[in-house]
Formats: structure tokens, C-alpha cells, sequence
């Protein structure tokens, strides 16, 4: 054996045969492993499997092992999986497995699959799936989805699928079936619906919708059948509690009827296929319809009684006002005559005592008038005569007050005062009356008899 500083050299070889040595001599026997297959790795030509193995710690990968499914063993183990589970060996999946302990020289440290117990799975799930649960009722947002109110006709309809799914055909089948009596709208967001993807296409679709939330009435996740197993990731957490709290009524019809999920616990309304979900929206407006046929039933009824009752009581008023009308009519017809006659005599009587005193008065006034007019007038023809030469004189004064005035403005107009050899200096448009008012470099414009000129203050 070669050395190296006095220490032996082990080839790669070796070191590899002695690792493999040891582990067969510690591990003889298969060992039930738990583990989280996070890709099975399954090539079809060959048909053996190479699943990644993990274990994981809050969300972080703690160990990672490579494993190994011979081909016959994979269809044997596959096999009583898909008739336990309802679906085949995929991502995603926590296992419980049956696996020896190998190691090659030249591939490494393996793990040789025999078995995997699909009970485990189902347990496993269950497990998360109670998790699940209990976190949103700790959050507080296990029914609030449930407390939203749904529109009271919802026409417009998200509609979380994939467009070749046969769940989805039959939704859109049994909603256009019904628009011969009632319209539905619906917009088709394709998605993923189940393995180890769905879980971020649903919540990524979920947020489209609620970007145009305005747009819809509510949302209707929907699916064809399938196996626990492939309904996992209706179960976990982010989706779960994304359909919780969302905006929008969530309807669920993904096609089984075993235990429900935790998202269709916390939705709205789920119903067991996507056919259901359709009845359970055209239900919506035949329950309206019904509702409004019986209120109309209600409503006539209650009109027609009340049309009765009001004709009735119609008829009977009107019997007691003609009867009371008529007795009124006689009554005051009666009196009417009586104040007529006993009117007429005053009237008369009134009529007579007053052609008396006014002949009286009449005749007392009459040549008291005639006295009266005669003085007025002689008063009258003086006071006229005195208007007239007291008005002369006061015109003729007012013609020599006039004159007086003309003369003095005569004397006061500015151009005969100019030529008396004043003038008038200007400031800014305006006459300069106080010399202690200007200043400096003030331009100044003066006014003469004949002719301006302008002047500047130094």
C-alpha cells in the first residue's frame, strides 16, 4: 500500500467498498422510512422510478435522500395505491416506505423502495388537513367567506376551471339550458386543479378576479372528480385561507363526495359536482321568481279585499250623504225663504226712510250751495287778478338779477382773467395751488393768455 508522510493511501475505490461494507453489515434489514417525495421521477421508457426524498423544518429542507423503485416494484406498489387512494404516485406527497439501505461505489447512497403504504398518506393529509382547520379558527377567518352576502340574483359568475374539463362542460350546459328564462354572464379563468401547482394557478386566478372584483356577483371553483389524494391541495393553508377572506362569495364544486376539504368548509357555499353549483345559482332566481309570483298572488288578494272592502264602504257613504244632503237641502231651503221674505220687507222698509231724508237733505242744502258757489267765484276772479300783476313785477325783477350774474361771469371767465396778465400752471393735470407741493424734477405746464409753455422744477 502506498503512503504518504508515513499514512496509507486509500483509493477512491477503497474508501467506497468500505462504506459499502459497513452499511451492509449495519443495515441488514428493510426500514419503514417517512419522508416527503417531492418529485417521483418516473421515466416511462424504463419504467423505474427515482424519487427525491426530503425532510423538511419549518419550510426548509432538513435531509434530502435519493431513492430507487425498480419497475416492477413500482407498478405492484403504484397499483394498490390508485385502488386505495383513488390516484397514482405523484409530487407532493408525504409517504410512509418500505426501503432497504444500499450503497454503490459507483452511484452512492440509495434507497431501495419495496412497499409504500398508501394509508399513511391518507393519514398524513388528514393530519395537515386538521392543522389547516385550526389555524384559520385561531385567525378567525374560518366563516367569513359564510357571512358575505350573495347578491340576491348573481349574474355574473368568475368561474375558476379548465376549459376541457368535463365538470366545467357540464356547469356551462346546465347555465345555458336555464338563460331561456334567466341570463347568467360567466368568464372562464383557466387553472389548475390539483397536485402540487394548483394551489399557486387558483390563488394567482383568485387574484385577477379580485382585481376586477366590481365585475362580478361571485366565484365558482369547479372540477371533474378524483381521489383524496389529488384534492390535497385543496387543504392547505394559502389556499384555504385565500378563498376565507376573499372579497367575492366562493362557490366549490370539485367533483367528490367524501369528507370535504378545508376550502370548500370555508367557502360560501359547496356544493358535490359543478352541476350542482349551476342548479345552486338558477335556484337563486326560480326561488326569486316564486318568492315574487307569490307576493303577486299576496298583493292581488290583498287588493282585491281591500277594493271590496273600500266599494262597500263607498256604497254605504254614499247612501248616508244623499240622505244627510237631502235633509240639509229641505233644511235651509226653509230657512232661505224665511230670511228671503223677511229681507225683502226690510229692504223695502230701508229704501223708503232713506228716499225720505235724502229729499229732506236735498232740499236744506240746495240754496246753501248755491250761496257758497257765487262767493267762491267773486274770490276767485280777485285772487286771479292779484296772480297776474304780482307775477309781472316778479318777472321783471328776476330780468335785472339776471343780467347782474351774466356780467359777473362775464368778469370771471379764466380767458378774461388771462388777459389781466395771470396765468395757470399745471402739475399732472391738475392746477397747482400750493408751490410747497412740489418737488424736483416735477414737469410743469403753464397756461397763458395766449399760448402754453412747459417748465421743469430745479
Amino acid at each position: 500500500m502506498a503512503t504518504f508522510n508515513d499514512k496509507p493511501v486509500y483509493t477512491l475505490t477503497q474508501v467506497a467498498q468500505s462504506v459499502q461494507s459497513m452499511i451492509e453489515r449495519t443495515y441488514k434489514h428493510p426500514y419503514y422510512i417517512q419522508a416527503e417525495m417531492i418529485k417521483l421521477n418516473m421515466y416511462p421508457r424504463s419504467g423505474h422510478c427515482f424519487p427525491e426524498l426530503v425532510e423538511k423544518e419549518n419550510g426548509r429542507v432538513k435531509t434530502q435522500m435519493r431513492a430507487i423503485i425498480w419497475h416492477a416494484d413500482y407498478e405492484r406498489i403504484n397499483a394498490n395505491f390508485q385502488k386505495i387512494t383513488g390516484e397514482s404516485l405523484k409530487d407532493g406527497i408525504t409517504v410512509l416506505c418500505l426501503a432497504t439501505i444500499e450503497f454503490s461505489p459507483k452511484y452512492g447512497l440509495a434507497l431501495y423502495i419495496q412497499n409504500i403504504e398508501p394509508t399513511f398518506t391518507l393519514g398524513e393529509m388528514a393530519r395537515e388537513k386538521q392543522q389547516t382547520v385550526a389555524r384559520l379558527k385561531a385567525e378567525g377567518i374560518f366563516d367569513a367567506n359564510k357571512r358575505l352576502l350573495m347578491p340576491l340574483l348573481p349574474q355574473r359568475i368568475a368561474v375558476i376551471s379548465i376549459e376541457t374539463s368535463k365538470g366545467y362542460s357540464d356547469f356551462m350546459v346546465t347555465l345555458r339550458d336555464a338563460k331561456q328564462r334567466y341570463r347568467f354572464d360567466t368568464e372562464l379563468f383557466p387553472s389548475l386543479l390539483q397536485g402540487e401547482k394548483a394551489v399557486a394557478t387558483i390563488t394567482g386566478q383568485l387574484d385577477r378576479i379580485q382585481a376586477r372584483a366590481h365585475e362580478f356577483d361571485c366565484v365558482a371553483i369547479i372540477r371533474g372528480g378524483g381521489g383524496d389524494v389529488g384534492l390535497n391541495c385543496y387543504d392547505q393553508y394559502e389556499l384555504a385561507s385565500r378563498v376565507a377572506t376573499f372579497p367575492l362569495p366562493v362557490l366549490t364544486g370539485i367533483g367528490h363526495s367524501t369528507n370535504a376539504t378545508v376550502t370548500e368548509s370555508v367557502a360560501f357555499d359547496n356544493k358535490i359536482t359543478p352541476t350542482e353549483v349551476a342548479y345552486f345559482l338558477i335556484g337563486r332566481f326560480s326561488d326569486f321568481e316564486k318568492t315574487l309570483g307569490e307576493l303577486q298572488s299576496a298583493v292581488t288578494k290583498s287588493a282585491r279585499l281591500v277594493m271590496e272592502k273600500a266599494r262597500t264602504d263607498l256604497l254605504r257613504a254614499e247612501a248616508d250623504v244623499k240622505l244627510s244632503a237631502q235633509r240639509l237641502l229641505s233644511r235651509e231651503s226653509q230657512r232661505l225663504l224665511m230670511q228671503q221674505t223677511a229681507m225683502q220687507h226690510s229692504c223695502k222698509q230701508l229704501i223708503e226712510n232713506q228716499k225720505q231724508s235724502i229729499s229732506t237733505i236735498y232740499a236744506q242744502l240746495k240754496p246753501l250751495v248755491s250761496a257758497r258757489l257765487a262767493a267762491e267765484k267773486g274770490a276767485m276772479e280777485g285772487f286771479e287778478s292779484s296772480i297776474y300783476i304780482y307775477g309781472r313785477k316778479k318777472l321783471e325783477s328776476a330780468k335785472v338779477d339776471i343780467a347782474h350774474v351774466e356780467e359777473k361771469i362775464r368778469l370771471l371767465d379764466p380767458a378774461n382773467v388771462l388777459r389781466r396778465g395771470y396765468s395757470i400752471t399745471y402739475h399732472l393735470g391738475r392746477a397747482v395751488t400750493d408751490a410747497a407741493a412740489l418737488k424736483t424734477g416735477d414737469e410743469l405746464e403753464t397756461l397763458f393768455s395766449k399760448g402754453r409753455r412747459k417748465s421743469r422744477v430745479e
